[in-house]
């Protein structure tokens, strides 16, 4: 955003000139990592052809940085190779998310007039990357107030969450991470798995046990929870599911595993 009070350290705004500028010193991070596995796998390829694969994914990626191209927007043919590149732990290869820091006043329709915000969204769409807008000034401000007042002074705003709310929606949507949670007498808890995670393998993210002898889940959605007040409340209502071994765990979920061993 334009004020006359914050310089740039280039003397202009121009985010996409800066995402760029960040994205070269990450590119020639990488090309260097992939030169020295190049001359190393080189020399061994020659007494084992096998490696010959390995060695033309790495010139593939060095070709693609060397053109500007981060390693997340180049395509592999198989599956072997994407999970090669993967060990690689390349920066450019890493899911970008794009904190877009705006005026007070872009904040209540998430930056949509904001030309620049425009930009970067476009930028970010093209690489499948994500973008959420925060003003910082209004962070600051927010940071000490409790959450009522917190929540007020948003609302004043039209604003329905933090920028510190927004970062971890938006992480998670970028990783394809979802949470479900449990509660009992003692304490209530999140879980982070992967979106698309059978109610087994959730079960196996508290304790191994969970999953080999899971039986079954018993499933109420948090929303229908919180409405209604407690559980027994929501079985009444008829909105705790009983689901099996194929059923897939959804965000928001807060889930009783049953199991045996």
């Amino acid at each position: 955003f334009e004020d006359g009070n914050v310089v740039h350290v280039d003397g202009s705004i121009d985010p996409i000139r800066d995402i760029e500028t960040i994205n070269l010193e990450l590119v020639f991070s990488d090309l260097e990592i992939l030169e020295r596995r190049i001359a190393k796998t080189g020399k061994m390829a020659k007494a084992d052809k096998s490696l010959q694969k390995e060695v033309d994914v790495l010139q593939k990626l060095k070709e693609a940085l060397e053109q500007g191209i981060s390693a997340r927007a180049v395509e592999f043919d198989t599956p072997e190779e994407k999970a090669f590149v993967d060990s690689l732990t390349l920066l450019t290869a890493k899911p970008v998310l794009y904190a877009a820091n705006v005026a007070e006043d872009d904040l209540a329709d998430d930056g949509a007039s904001n030309e620049f915000v425009g930009r970067v969204r476009e930028y970010a769409a093209k690489e499948g990357s994500e973008v959420f807008v925060l003003c910082a000034k209004i962070e600051e401000e927010i940071s000490d107030l409790d959450e009522a007042d917190k929540k007020e002074f948003l609302a004043d705003l039209g604003v329905d969450g933090s920028g510190l709310d927004r970062l971890i929606a938006a992480s998670y949507k970028l990783l394809g991470l979802i949470s479900y949670l449990t509660a009992g007498p003692q304490e209530s808890r999140a879980w982070t798995i992967t979106k698309g995670t059978k109610a087994p393998q959730a079960a196996g993210k508290i304790h191994s046990d969970f999953e080999r002898g899971f039986i079954r889940a018993e499933v109420v959605a948090y929303d229908d929870l919180m409405r209604l007040g407690s559980y027994n409340a929501a079985k009444e209502q008829g909105l705790v599911r009983s689901e099996g071994k194929e059923y897939v765990v959804k965000d928001g979920d807060v889930v009783l595993f049953r199991f045996n061993v």
